[in-house]
């Protein structure tokens, strides 16, 4: 009998990302095929970006935009700021939504890029984000979107890593006046490849042996309770009730409420004889 858990995965930076946050909730998304997220049709800003994205696609082809421009003034506004203020970019030959494909450990790894520039001595990845300036840039750095795609263009290219960078380039944030920097770039070296390598194959022995657990009736890894990716003061996962740690939350709370913080207590001297 066939084993129909064993297909050719695909993983994007979005699937190791899930992955990497809790292995439950990426067999609940991915195999039980919960999926909870929101459709891009019930999400008007998540639409609009697509829509941003598809408009520099045809402006890097030469294409006409003005019919795409026309039907919402914050693409039109967005699209000025571009102009306006560009991110950095390398002189080089120019590929939109460029796909990669790397085959690892019995999985296909997938990046697409908004914006690929090339030259025989360096490269650069453009990813256009049409939200403001993320307030801490180590979040981004360590994001799978920026490891994978580095990687991705590491172990696919003639260009040894140090030789790549990749660039996030922020439409809100070019937007505002007091604003004087709109981008963010990541430049790669052997080292963090190195590591991304590591981190990767940890990930997918982890997927596999969880992939073989799943066949026999066994539930993937659950992440730890304390880690606060489940249920927190200002987050609650969308699996929480089904993995029951809803009721694990107000037995936290109970707990938390009755434990005596230790570095409080003054302390007292010691008596002597």
């Amino acid at each position: 009998m066939q084993n129909i858990y064993q297909p050719i995965w695909q993983l994007s930076q979005g699937h190791l990302t899930l992955l990497d946050d809790c292995a439950r909730k990426f067999q609940h998304r991915y195999l039980d095929r919960l999926d909870t997220s929101i459709s891009l049709e019930n999400n008007p800003h998540q639409q609009l970006g697509s829509q941003f994205h598809q408009l520099m696609q045809q402006q890097t082809l030469g294409l006409g935009i003005a019919s795409l421009l026309a039907t919402d003034t914050r693409l039109q506004a967005w699209f000025d700021a571009f102009v306006e203020m560009p991110p950095p970019m390398i002189e080089g030959a120019q590929e939109s939504e460029h796909q990669r494909l790397y085959w690892q450990d019995g999985y296909v790894l997938v990046a697409i890029y908004d914006l690929l520039i090339q030259s025989p001595t360096q490269a650069q990845i453009l990813d256009w984000k049409t939200y403001a300036l993320p307030k801490r840039a180590d979040r981004l750095r360590n994001h799978w979107q920026t490891r994978l795609y580095l990687y991705l263009l590491a172990e696919t290219s003639d260009h040894v890593p140090e030789q790549l960078s990749m660039t996030y380039w922020f439409a809100e944030a070019s937007m505002q006046a007091e604003t004087m920097v709109n981008f963010l770039t990541f430049t790669y070296n052997s080292a963090w490849h190195e590591q991304t390598r590591q981190d990767l194959s940890r990930l997918l022995s982890g997927l596999s042996q969880g992939l073989s657990a799943y066949q026999t009736g066994e539930a993937m890894q659950q992440v730890a309770f304390t880690d606060g990716k489940c249920v927190s003061s200002n987050h609650c996962c969308e699996f929480a009730e089904r993995c029951q740690r809803r009721l694990l939350e107000d037995e936290a709370i109970a707990l938390q409420n009755s434990l005596i913080d230790i570095d409080a207590i003054a302390e007292l001297p010691l008596k002597t004889p």
